[in-house]
Order: structure tokens, then sequence, then C-alpha cells
């Protein structure tokens, strides 16, 4: 009887080969990577609203005009996510990830030669384009290097990379800005993203863990099986994971677009001290990117389920942060309106991670790109909403004060509303037995009635 390889189950289904020492540190080089890669993003996102003030005083432009550029952004967003997570299990992540970064160069050039609103919009919707399949592209390439029980950390590490990109890009981009012009900023991140494109080319390959080939005869594993994305989009822990994703996409949306220029004409803060507010608001978003995380990899070695390790901190997240915004009209002292803000623009920040962990949970690595790009594209439909009607809220007000108010109060329903959704929907081991998915989450081994 001739001996199945170390690389097969008894049950037949192969496994990827254990990691060498060598390919754990690049691991985490590659996470390292894309955290670089998430931190140029979310400076990308964040540098108009930056140059929110400037821009409508230099233009001339109203706050509805603003309002539309901002949304502008989101135009191709949510399709390109769509689009190019059909089309990962075919193109390597390596690639994919390079022509994104390239583009996002691109889409900053238009304002250095025109500045105009035609040629603001062009860049936004080129580089909402981009950046439309980013979040769920790179973490597809990041669960390539990690296992299913090891992923916290790195998840948290590669959303951390957003709460980085606008640490360190509120107050470099806003010296920019005020030292040299709005122009520059749009100039040094076009000039980041080249480089970063140039290392990821040599260190960016693909990791052990995407999907498996069978070994002939044998029955499909988890890495070969494909299920109807009807089944696989109707299930409750995927329709909730877009619920939470939903309602914290619709504050971040808000916070790029508005934050800064609120926080300069509502509280009359400077420039720096506007950036410094909002570098304070992602330190504490990264401190809980950093905490929970971690907790929930260690919660899902001791066996806590998933709607109580990664499902019900997401919708908890995301409906306290609601709370938050909720508040705003209704404080007068000035420090706990600022506590308040660091809630509502910060404390959902560990919804995307952790959406993506119950996502994965109950979609084979076959199709995980795929439905990452479907979570993504849906879930991230408030950019295209959020920045504009803000503006016609603030236009059509009688003050600007009171159009804040209606701004901040509907943002506030929407974000309670996603969270309670979440709570109530995500379920991934329910959801995974229901699909015929065997262990915890879509990277085990189908049952056998999966496979028969």
């Amino acid at each position: 009887m001739v001996k199945p390889p170390p690389s097969v189950r008894s049950s037949g289904a192969p496994v990827p080969p254990r990691p060498s020492r060598r390919d754990r540190r690049h691991a985490w080089l590659v996470a390292g990577m894309i955290v670089a890669f998430m931190l140029v993003n979310h400076a990308d996102k964040s540098v108009l609203g930056l140059a929110a003030v400037p821009v409508m005083d230099e233009l001339d432009i109203s706050n509805s005009t603003y309002g539309l550029i901002s949304s502008s952004f989101a135009l191709l967003f949510s399709l390109s996510g769509l689009l190019v997570g059909f089309v990962s299990a075919r193109i390597s992540s390596r690639a994919l990830l390079l022509v994104m970064a390239l583009l996002w160069a691109v889409a900053q050039l238009p304002v250095l030669f025109v500045a105009s609103v035609p040629a603001l919009v062009a860049g936004r919707v080129l580089l909402g384009a981009a950046e439309g399949p980013a979040a769920s592209m790179s973490m597809h390439a990041l669960y390539k290097w990690f296992p299913p029980h090891r992923r916290g950390l790195p998840s948290a590490l590669q959303i951390s990379g957003a709460a980085l990109g606008t640490l360190i890009a509120a107050p470099v981009l806003t010296w920019l800005i005020t030292a040299f012009g709005w122009r520059s900023a749009f100039a040094v991140l076009a000039v980041t993203s080249v480089v970063w494109s140039l290392v990821w080319w040599t260190v960016g390959h693909d990791g052990p863990y995407g999907h498996d080939r069978a070994a002939p005869g044998a029955p499909a594993s988890a890495g070969t099986l494909r299920l109807p994305y009807r089944a696989l989009l109707s299930n409750g822990t995927v329709l909730g994971s877009i619920a939470g994703a939903f309602g914290a996409s619709w504050a971040l949306a808000v916070s790029h677009a508005w934050l800064p220029a609120y926080l300069r004409t509502q509280l009359d803060m400077s420039p720096g001290g506007a950036a410094t507010l909002i570098s304070a608001v992602s330190a504490f978003s990264l401190v809980l990117l950093l905490t929970v995380s971690p907790l929930v990899d260690a919660l899902n070695r001791r066996g806590v389920s998933g709607r109580w390790s990664s499902g019900a901190p997401q919708g908890a997240a995301v409906a306290v942060a609601g709370l938050a915004m909720a508040g705003f009209p209704f404080t007068d002292a000035r420090w706990l309106l600022l506590v308040l803000i660091a809630v509502a623009f910060g404390g959902h920040a560990i919804v995307f991670p952790l959406h993506y962990m119950t996502t994965a949970a109950v979609v084979p690595p076959a199709q995980r790109g795929a439905v990452f790009g479907i979570v993504a594209a849906t879930g991230t439909l408030p950019g295209l909403i959020a920045p504009y009607l803000t503006g016609r809220l603030l236009d059509s007000a009688p003050t600007r004060d009171a159009g804040y108010t209606q701004a901040f109060l509907l943002t506030a329903v929407v974000m309670v509303a996603s969270g309670l959704a979440a709570l109530a929907a995500i379920r991934p081991e329910r959801d995974a037995r229901r699909l015929g998915l065997a262990g915890r989450g879509g990277e085990a081994a189908p049952r056998a009635s999966a496979s028969a």
C-alpha cells in the first residue's frame, strides 16, 4: 500500500506545507509592506479633506460642490472592488497591489497641472477606482501568509495602516499644505506610491495559504470547494458583516470629507490643532485595533464562538460610535465633545479587520477574494452618498451649525441601525454548518455530506 504524501490529509485532502522559519519571517515582511500600503491608501483618501478649506477658498466652490467632489471618489470604488475580487483567483496578489499603487500615483497628477473642479473630480474618480479593491485584496494577500488561527494580529496590523495613514498624514500633509500649498501634498503622495511599488515588486510574493489543488482522486477540500454565490452572500454572517462595515464606512466617509472642515469652521481650531485632534482620533483607533484583534485570536483558540469573539464586538463598536455621534449637538462642554468625537470617529475602527474575519469563516478560500470584493463593494457604498449628502444638508440648513447637526444625527441613525443588524445576524459556526463547511470557518475541510 502506497502511503500518501505528507501534504495530504488522511481524508485525501491536501494541506499547505508547514512554512519554514524563513517563510515565517517573510510573512511578517509582507505584513509590513501591506501596512505601508494601507497607510498610503488612507493618506490619499485624507488629503482632500485636509485641504478642504484652502481648496474651497481658492476655487470658490460651495459645500455641495465640494461634497460632490468628495463623493466622486466612490463613483467606481465599489464597482472596481467587485470586479477585481472576481479576477483575484487568476491574477497574483503581487501584481494586483502593484497596479493599484501605480494608479494611485497617476491619480494625484491632474491637479498639479490644472487646479479646477473637473481635474479634482477626474483625479478622485481614478483614485477611487484604484483604491476600491485595496482593503479586500491586501487582506486577501495577507491571508495567504498566515493560517486561520493566526490572523487576528496580522488583520489588525493591516487595518492599523489606515489609522497610521491618518495619524501620520494629518500633521505631515497639513504642514505641506500650510507651508507649500495644497498641491504639494498631492505631489508627495504620488512619489510615495511609486516608491512603495518598487519595493513591493521585489518582496510581495504570494504565500502558502492560498487555495490548494486537490490530489488526484481526492475529495474536495475547503481549498478547492466552490459554493453558489447566492448561498455565500445570503447567509446571515456575510450580511451582518456587510451591515457593520456599512455603518463604519458612513462615519469614515464623513470623517475624511468633513471632519477637518468642521473642526476649523465650527470649533475654531487652527489647521495644526485640527490635524492634532485627527491624529489623536487615529491613535485611539490604532490602540483599539492592536488590542481587540489579538484578543479575538486568543478567544478563538479557547473555543469561544465566532458570534461572541468577532461578531458581537463589531456590531457593538458601530452602535456605540453612533450613539457618541448622536451626542454632538447636545454637548456644551468642549472636553466632552472632543471625547465624543474620538469615540464616534475612532471607535468603529475594529469593524474593518473583524468583518473580514467573520466573512472568511463562511467562505471557501477559492472564493474568498471574490466574496471579499463583494463585501467591500457593498459595505463601502456610503462613500458615494455621505459626503455629498452632508454638503447638501449644510447648504440647505438655515445655519451651518444646524446643517452639521442634521448630518451627524443622520450618521448616528445609520450607524446604530447597522450595528444592531450586525449583532443580530453574525453567526459564523451556524452558517458554516448550513453551507456544508466543517470545522471553524471556510478554511477547514468540508463535511462528508458536502463533498459526497
